[in-house]
């Protein structure tokens, strides 16, 4: 098992911030099954203002670049990125077209 860690921003406004997360309340099963076939066993993600954190949990095996050829051959998932973009804004030191970050592990209680 892998775990990542991964960061976006979201339009700070609070109508948009409450739309996403209703979207998130009914995430289409075509999206839930695209991201279990990529090997992600879970994922969490949180809020604070209008900051969002993503934890995964993935098969060893897991990688973003198959994940990404996966979602770029998926109508579903393309009409729900583009959807969801509508409500992010990314981290100001994202790539451009970059969306979720992924964030460096800095710390972990276990390894101590």
């Amino acid at each position: 098992m892998k775990q990542y860690c991964l960061g976006v921003d979201l339009v700070d406004d609070p109508v948009m911030i409450a739309e996403y997360e209703d979207y998130h309340t009914r995430v289409h099963p075509d999206i839930q099954k695209s991201i279990t076939d990529a090997g992600i066993t879970r994922m969490d993600i949180f809020r604070s203002g209008n900051r969002l954190f993503m934890i995964m949990e993935t098969e060893d095996d897991f990688s973003f670049e198959n994940k990404a050829q996966m979602d770029a051959a998926n109508p579903k998932v393309q009409e729900w990125e583009q959807l969801m973009w509508k409500y992010q804004q990314a981290f100001p030191l994202a790539k451009p077209g970059e969306k979720w970050v992924l964030m460096d592990q800095i710390f972990a209680l276990k390894e101590q």
